[in-house]
């Protein structure tokens, strides 16, 4: 059982809950096959027999998660030992009176509480042993990349909506967000060499390039190419820790070899 959690996340894990997952959805392309900030997943497309489409993960509907709504526990996903070590990370640094800081939570949900509590701790970040990547870093605007794959994979689109901010993403409800992965079985991201950071007009901006991966559940399996770009405020006075913390911006994805 999922524990309660904060005002930060609850409605969104509240809706996620209540809503069933969707039979069936499609994304819609551009004729170039580009995925922009419009479409929350890939389409279907035949990946044929790439020698470089490397094994996925396994299933994640597991016994541990044997409904396709389910979210996948960090005890199921990484191993009773590995999620109670992050638990144990998570509960030293959150101030959250109910922080979603269990096992039973996605390793995702309980990295973004870390993510979150360290951005709150601001200078004071560097000086906590849970705090091992600066929260404004380019290091930690790849993490919100990783994490949002990984939230994905555990169906804990709650988690992964929150990643482009706290209302999620711009221009798209959040059941048309869920839908659009009613048929990914999983996924994984590689980031590549990401250039430095750059600031403009208030904001810092992060490019992180990706390759991912998808299998769906038909057992047919996809490449996708391109970047995320992650946004930040920058160091002004008054910024909230919430401000100051990287969130996707947007992203542009397209099929390999298109």
């Amino acid at each position: 059982m999922v524990i309660p959690i904060d005002s930060r996340i609850a409605p969104w894990l509240a809706l996620a809950l209540l809503m069933p997952l969707a039979a069936c959805g499609g994304q819609g392309t551009t004729d170039d096959k580009t995925y922009s900030v419009n479409s929350s997943a890939p389409s279907p497309e035949p990946a044929g027999d790439r020698p470089d489409n490397a094994a996925l993960p396994a299933p994640i509907r597991t016994a541990a998660s044997p409904r396709a709504d389910s979210v996948l526990s960090c005890s199921a996903e990484r191993g009773q030992a590995a999620a109670q070590k992050l638990v144990g990370i998570c509960t030293s640094v959150s101030p959250a009176t109910h922080p979603p800081c269990n096992t039973a939570n996605s390793c995702a949900i309980i990295e973004d509480e870390i993510a979150r509590s360290c951005a709150l701790l601001g200078d004071d970040a560097a000086k906590t042993d849970g705090c091992s990547v600066d929260p404004k870093s380019d290091a930690a605007a790849a993490a919100v990349v990783r994490r949002y794959y990984s939230a994905i994979n555990a169906h804990d689109y709650a988690t992964a909506w929150i990643q482009w901010g706290n209302d999620g993403r711009p221009g798209q409800r959040f059941a048309d967000f869920q839908k659009g992965f009613a048929d990914t079985r999983a996924t994984r991201v590689t980031i590549g060499k990401m250039p430095p950071s750059e600031g403009a007009a208030g904001s810092i901006y992060a490019t992180v390039p990706v390759t991912v991966d998808a299998q769906l559940d038909d057992g047919r399996r996809q490449r996708f190419v391109g970047r995320y770009v992650l946004r930040r405020v920058n160091d002004v006075p008054g910024a909230s820790a919430e401000q100051l913390r990287w969130h996707i911006d947007s992203a542009t994805l397209k099929a390999a070899g298109s």
